[in-house]
């Protein structure tokens, strides 16, 4: 019988992989090194953010949903008037509504039976947010 080995897991630090290769090797650039301690970016707060306003907008019945409601005249819409533009039933319409409610991006006002619903006053702001959180606010603003 031959005798298996069995890797859990292999972990390789390429940070100290490069540092070592800097001493061997004289080509190599010690200042390039690959990883750098001061990396900026999204601490856990502001990912959870916009991953919120991202979840919520990567579906396409509730973009759909939510264009519908932006482009109406009246600037909102019962959960009436939106289950026959996307084929859905109303509970369906009203899971999507709560989903775009809990981002930020919808206000909800129950009138009688019937609830409605308009783009929340900041959707804007928060969806520009999101994009400069990830993209910078250069690249967000200017389509980059």
């Amino acid at each position: 019988m031959r005798n298996k080995i069995l890797l859990t897991s292999i972990s390789v630090n390429t940070c100290a992989i490069m540092a070592s290769m800097t001493t061997l090797l004289p080509l190599v650039d010690a200042d390039a090194a690959c990883c750098s301690p001061d990396a900026a970016g999204l601490d856990q707060a502001e990912a959870l953010e916009a991953a919120a306003v991202f979840k919520a907008l990567g579906d396409p019945t509730r973009l759909r949903l939510l264009s519908i409601i932006a482009t109406r005249p009246e600037g909102e819409a019962c959960v009436c008037d939106l289950t026959d533009p996307v084929g859905l039933s109303q509970p369906t319409v009203s899971h999507h509504m709560a989903q775009l409610a809990r981002a930020g991006l919808v206000t909800r006002e129950q009138r009688g039976r019937w609830a409605y619903f308009a783009v929340a006053p900041g959707a804007r702001r928060l969806v520009q947010g999101a994009l400069s959180a990830v993209l910078g606010a250069e690249a967000a603003t200017s389509g980059r």
